[in-house]
């Protein structure tokens, strides 16, 4: 039980940190220190999964939206001239203050309508993963995708298809 309390504590306070570095991300003029806090919010994220026991969606946080997304606007804020500025005019301030209230409001009274949540954290028996001698979530993932009958040459295909449209990208912009 002290685990679990654990656990809570540790949601708790990612939860509040991920609420900063999320408003540090939409606050912040300089560009390049909210792309920075943009991979510290992807970091923290990563950090709630495994809170959650959801340790295989921790890993896949961290190598996609930490390893490759991140990185991707970091280069791209630090090819761009006079990023640093932003939008001077601030032409968009107050629209997306507005999309912003009709998204919170949407998402609060859809909270506020679910009647009873208890409902919502039961798991069927179907829903279960087949093999529930392994702990966690990362094993049984990938016995399910790449053992028998699984996906391997799929997963591979993919990984060398974006390989190749990687080098395509930097051979298109080798040439301007």
């Amino acid at each position: 039980m002290p685990e679990n309390i654990g656990f809570q504590v540790a949601f708790w306070v990612l939860a509040v940190i991920s609420v900063g570095a999320a408003l540090a991300v939409v606050l912040l003029r300089d560009v390049f220190r909210a792309a920075l806090f943009l991979v510290l919010y992807f970091f923290i994220v990563a950090g709630l999964f495994v809170t959650l026991n959801a340790d295989f969606l921790a890993a896949a946080q961290v190598l996609i939206y930490v390893g490759a997304v991140s990185v991707l606007l970091i280069f791209a804020i630090m090819l761009t001239r006079e990023a640093q500025r932003g939008s001077p005019s601030n032409r968009l301030r107050i629209p997306a203050f507005i999309v912003s209230l009709l998204l919170l409001g949407a998402l609060v009274s859809s909270i506020l309508s679910r009647q009873n949540w208890a409902q919502v954290s039961q798991v069927s028996e179907n829903a279960r993963l087949p093999l529930e001698g392994l702990k966690g979530t990362t094993g049984a993932l990938a016995n399910l995708l790449f053992g028998e009958g699984g996906f391997l040459l799929p997963f591979e295909i993919a990984a060398v298809l974006l390989l190749a449209a990687v080098i395509g990208a930097i051979v298109m912009m080798r040439e301007k």
